[in-house]
């Protein structure tokens, strides 16, 4: 499979071994601090604690690389849209109402910079957390919200089979293309219309596995038994260590180091 989206990469570093729930968190306010971040610098502090990050949890940069083949349309579309909506500076180029700009540029690489940090930091996440401990993590957090009848434990079952079928219905997709390839199936040349009814016959025999699959799953879980979290327990207690308590700290350095270059510098 080309893409490696979704998929747990074991490495036994120090970030793998790091709680669960301390992840998550981590993870969900390092996405909201990149947000506050408006600033170049500021972008390249957030970049500096990603590859730092990236660097101890011995995942290798291809592995990473490989992931933003799914994306990356998302991030063609996200720099010619601002480049073409923001007018702001001197112009470059000009064809009617078509304008290019300085300042739209700026923007759409800032735009375009800021996205890829937000994605590498959601696959860190995935990369170094298993299936079951993200499950588990998951439902700990929402746990408190059961006093209102909140179904936590449903919401986090289904985050988790998501999660864990990414990589399948990828690798399934790739099966399907290259099947249909191979009956001479052209899914690169033609105009865009063209290609996108080429898709046709792979999206509808990935749907009819992808249901299949769920039925078997749903088969499999009540076989064993399964009703939810009535009478559950586990063989894996979360419990948090001193390396939880050091990514806190340097989490709440990098809060200081964001709101520092928010606030006193302009570029």
């Amino acid at each position: 499979m080309n893409s490696s989206l979704g998929q747990f990469y074991p490495t036994g570093s120090v970030i793998h071994n790091l709680d669960a729930r301390v992840k998550i968190i981590l993870t969900l306010c390092f996405l909201t601090f990149v947000f506050i971040s408006k600033t170049f610098i500021g972008n390249f502090v957030s970049l500096f604690f990603l590859l730092f990050v990236i660097y101890l949890s011995k995942i290798p940069l291809k592995v990473i690389f490989k992931s933003f083949k799914g994306i990356m349309f998302l991030l063609i579309f996200t720099l010619i849209a601002n480049m073409f909506f923001n007018q702001t500076g001197a112009v470059i180029f000009s064809l009617g109402f078509i304008k290019i700009t300085t300042g739209g540029i700026l923007y759409s690489a800032q735009m375009v910079f800021r996205l890829a940090i937000l994605i590498v930091a959601s696959f860190m996440l995935t990369f170094t957390t298993s299936t079951l401990d993200f499950a588990d993590g998951l439902e700990v957090l929402l746990r408190p919200l059961k006093k209102i009848k909140f179904p936590s434990h449903e919401i986090a079952m289904i985050v988790t089979i998501a999660l864990r079928f990414i990589p399948t219905i990828l690798e399934e997709l790739e099966k399907i293309k290259k099947a249909q390839m191979s009956r001479g199936a052209d899914f690169e040349t033609g105009s865009v219309i063209k290609r996108v009814k080429n898709y046709i016959p792979i999206l509808i025999p990935l749907f009819i596995s992808s249901l299949k699959r769920a039925d078997e799953l749903a088969i499999a879980m009540e076989a064993r038994c399964y009703r939810g979290d009535i009478n559950r327990t586990r063989l894996k207690v979360l419990k948090t260590n001193k390396n939880d308590y050091i990514a806190i700290s340097f989490l709440i350095l990098y809060l200081i180091t964001i709101l520092l270059v928010r606030f006193t510098i302009e570029v």
